[in-house]
């Protein structure tokens, strides 16, 4: 059951991850979209949500669990 059990998480991967780039930051497995404007974008998770704080925002990637925040990111906060 052990190689089976790896695989299916493998494969079924739904850890919440939030990964910071250079002027980038990539959220995965998130529950919702709290708000999101040019200045701010608040992403909620099971646990809380992350604060995305910076100027010219955008969203560069969106898709049903994954989301790529691109702008001058000044800070990511987790609460």
């Amino acid at each position: 059951m052990g190689i089976i059990s790896g695989i299916r998480d493998y494969i079924l991967d739904d850890d919440f991850e939030v990964h910071i780039f250079n002027n980038k930051v990539n959220v995965v497995n998130y529950k919702e979209i709290g708000h999101f404007d040019s200045d701010k974008v608040i992403i909620n998770y099971s646990n809380g949500s992350v604060v995305i704080k910076g100027n010219n925002l955008v969203v560069s990637k969106l898709m049903n669990s994954e989301i790529l925040i691109c702008g001058n990111i000044k800070s990511v906060e987790l609460r």
